[in-house]
Formats: structure tokens, C-alpha cells, sequence
């Protein structure tokens, strides 16, 4: 990690009330009683400034508050101007620290010095991003738990578990029995075999945590001209997706996000389902349909008037359109809707919202787990499951594949440092952060 003072707006861009610049690096409190105008700051007060640059030419009316070194989100000294949010005002408050030897920090950067000076491990930072992407209050909770260090203890707590497994396993082959606990290595097998179960089970529950992260993934799906874009459109409320009486209409994934009892879904109309077709452009709108198919989390299949499918999974819906048309309504595992005249549409909405329920139960409490860890927490329970199926007095053996795992979830932490890993976290952030 280099010296360099660095600056960024950790506010969001573009014309605003307030802006905020923060800047981090060493011995800054000369800087900042400078461009306070008073001798002696107190470290987290607001003071009130004219902020000017080094000509004394008036920038813009500021709040200055100076964080001493190691009370600061970076653990160094940190100076947070807030301003008027003029694109202008930032642009030349940008000039003025650049002229006093300071330099724009790269994406992470703030992050990356907060995690050398230890007020954050790699999994808190996760949270973070996390939390920087959240848009609904599922999202949130989840991000900020990781955030405050609850994956951390997790990991944590693992990872301690590993190691005194690991040397418990390695102690065997060069101590007595007698000067070690009684059934040591039956304790140790045991262990081994929770430790796999827990790890195991937060990837089983992968794919939920990922749709409160990411969004949860709904594809609208059926045949050419049962009316999925109006149904589509109903369940938005506007009219996002044409609709036409000539069948193929669809001929792409239209999408859309909306908030449903603060989960974040993406709605997808897909292309109509047809064996015939003659015409490339829907073939291809076809073949994207089968992949929105596979990428989603819930399909709701829709019918008119009747329904090849009258069983489901937890993830599948079945919907009959043009109610309005029917005169029978036999289906019972069905929902009837009209997406002309809106009846049913609430029904539907409230199945949606129970299956979501149902699929994230327990989600948002647990671990935020990206690409990145996910790699390594399968490396981890690969690792544990080795361990397990050794047989007979192998301890040495099993110390080796207890200990890999301990390293895999030290990555995780950043205890266990390499480049390339520590970019990938970093590089998720923004300027600011």
C-alpha cells in the first residue's frame, strides 16, 4: 500500500444538494486546520468554512470535519468536505486538493487501506458492496448484517474450528494417548463432519441468497399469443411490453424490475414457444427464451383457456389468461387471470409473493456469498469432505485436508492474502469507497 494522500466523491454523482468529497492519508491535520482557518480542530466536529483554493479565491461555503487517525472508516486520517453539489463546485474542489499533492483514489482504494489498517476483513467489504447495489429492504438487512460482521464471524469461527482440528489431527501421531483428550479422534471425525454439514448447507441455499442480492430471476413463458405481454404489462401496471394479435409479436426478452414485499424481482416477457417457425429473428427470440428458462429462479407458464400442465414445483406457476373467455375454470392447481380486465392479477401476485417467500426463507440472514466466495467455500467443503472419507488412524492425511480448508476460508477473510483475490473484492466498489 502506497502513501499517497487520495481523494474521491463518495457522494453520488451528477447536479445534487450536497456533495461529499472524502479524502484519506497521513498527517492531515494541518491541511485540515488550514483550510478550517483555526489552530487546533477537534477531530469529528463540523466546522462551518469558506472554503478557498491556494490563491485565495473563494470555491464554495463547506462543512470540514476532520477524523484523527485511527478513529476513521480507513484508519488514517480522513478529511470529509460536504458541498453544494454542483458538477462545478466538485470539478474545482478536485483542482484545488490535486494542487496540494493529492491524487483521485481508484475504485476500492478507500477500502483497500481500511482493510490493511484492520477496521475491515474481505467479507465485511463483500457486505458492503453488497449494500452499495442494495435497491430493496431485503437487500439491505442482508448487506448490512454482512457489513457489521456477521459473515466475518461466521468465517471466523470456522476457520478456528479448522486449525485446532488441524492440530489436534497432527498432535495424534506425536503424543501419547494419555496426554491427549479422551476419543480425540472420534471428536475430530465428528467435527470434521459438522463443519462440512454448515458449509454445505449455506451453499445449498446459494441460489436464494443470490436472488436477494442479484434479483430475483421470473420468466413469463408459454406459447406464441396467449398473452403473455399483457400479462406482463398487468403485472407492472404499464405498458412496457407491445402487444399484437399476431402471434410471434415477442420476438426478444423484455425485462423489468419492481419491488415485491422488498425483494427485488426481475419480471421477464419472453418470446412465444413455437416448434414451427420459419422466421430466423424468432428462432433466435426462441432460443433466448430457453435461456431465460434456465436462468430462472420461478417460471409462470401461461395457458389460454386450458393448461397442458397440471402439476408444479416450488418454482413454477401455472396460468390460465383470458379468463374472461372461459367458461369453466376445471384447474385447480391454475390461476385464472385476465390481463385485459386486470381480474386475477392480484391472485397471482399473491402466489408470487408466497412462492418468494417460500424459495428466500431465511435468505436474507445468511451469508452474502459471491462468485468469489463461493469458489473457495466449494473448496472448503471438497476439502472437509476429503477429510471425512479417509479411513482408519490417517491423521496426518486428514490434518492436510483440514488445514487447506482453513486456508480457503482464511482467502475469504483476507488472513490469507493473494493479489489477484483481494482485486476481485476490491474492484466491485466505487470511487469513495
Amino acid at each position: 500500500m502506497n502513501n499517497d494522500t487520495i481523494f474521491a466523491l463518495s457522494s453520488g454523482h451528477g447536479k445534487s444538494g450536497v456533495a461529499v468529497i472524502r479524502i484519506s492519508g497521513e498527517n492531515l491535520s494541518d491541511f485540515a486546520e488550514r483550510i478550517v482557518g483555526k489552530f487546533g480542530i477537534t477531530p469529528r466536529h463540523a466546522y462551518f468554512v469558506n472554503l478557498t483554493d491556494n490563491a485565495n479565491e473563494p470555491i464554495d461555503q463547506c462543512i470540514v470535519t476532520y477524523f484523527a487517525a485511527p478513529h476513521s472508516f480507513t484508519g488514517e486520517d480522513v478529511i470529509e468536505i460536504a458541498s453544494h453539489g454542483a458538477p462545478a463546485v466538485i470539478e474545482k474542489i478536485f483542482e484545488f486538493l490535486s494542487a496540494n499533492n493529492m491524487r483521485m483514489a481508484t475504485p476500492g482504494e478507500f477500502s483497500r487501506r481500511a482493510f490493511y489498517n484492520n477496521k475491515m476483513d474481505l467479507a465485511d467489504i463483500d457486505g458492503l458492496a453488497a449494500l452499495l447495489d442494495a435497491q430493496t429492504d431485503v437487500q439491505r438487512k442482508s448487506a448490512l448484517s454482512s457489513m457489521m460482521g456477521r459473515d466475518s464471524k461466521i468465517y471466523d469461527a470456522w476457520r478456528r474450528d479448522m486449525i485446532e482440528i488441524a492440530a489436534y489431527s497432527a498432535a495424534i501421531l506425536d503424543y501419547d494417548a494419555d496426554d491427549l483428550p479422551q476419543n480425540i479422534g472420534k471428536t475430530i471425525k465428528t467435527k470434521i463432519k459438522k463443519l462440512y454439514g454448515e458449509i454445505d448447507k449455506s451453499l445449498s441455499r446459494y441460489a436464494a441468497a443470490r436472488a436477494v442480492r442479484g434479483g430475483f430471476n421470473i420468466a413469463l413463458v408459454g406459447d406464441a399469443n396467449v398473452g403473455k405481454s399483457s400479462l406482463f404489462n398487468a403485472i407492472l401496471g404499464s405498458n412496457r411490453a407491445i402487444v399484437s394479435s399476431i402471434p410471434g409479436t415477442t420476438r426478444d426478452v423484455v425485462s423489468a424490475t419492481l419491488d415485491i414485499d422488498g425483494y427485488l424481482v426481475n419480471l421477464s416477457d419472453t418470446a412465444g414457444l413455437r416448434k414451427n417457425t420459419r422466421n430466423k429473428i424468432e428462432k433466435i427470440g426462441i432460443e433466448r427464451t430457453n435461456a431465460e428458462i434456465q436462468n430462472a429462479d420461478m417460471v409462470i407458464h401461461v395457458y389460454a383457456e386450458k393448461a397442458d400442465k397440471s402439476k408444479t414445483t416450488d418454482n413454477e406457476v401455472v396460468v390460465i389468461n383470458k379468463s374472461d373467455l372461459v367458461k369453466t375454470k376445471r384447474n385447480k392447481n391454475a390461476i385464472y387471470v385476465s390481463a385485459k380486465t386486470g381480474d386475477g392479477v392480484n391472485d397471482l401476485l399473491k402466489v408470487i409473493r408466497k412462492k418468494l417467500h417460500k424459495l428466500t426463507d431465511g435468505a436474507e440472514n445468511m451469508l452474502v456469498i459471491n462468485a468469489r466466495t463461493k469458489t473457495l467455500l466449494e473448496s472448503a467443503r471438497d476439502e472437509l469432505k476429503s477429510a471425512t472419507n479417509i479411513r482408519g488412524e490417517n491423521f496426518d492425511l486428514i490434518a492436510e485436508h483440514v488445514r487447506a480448508a482453513a486456508d480457503a476460508i482464511g482467502k475469504i477473510l483476507g488472513t490469507i492474502t493473494a493479489a489477484d483475490v483481494m482485486d476481485a473484492t476490491f474492484s466491485q466498489l466505487c470511487l469513495g469507497k
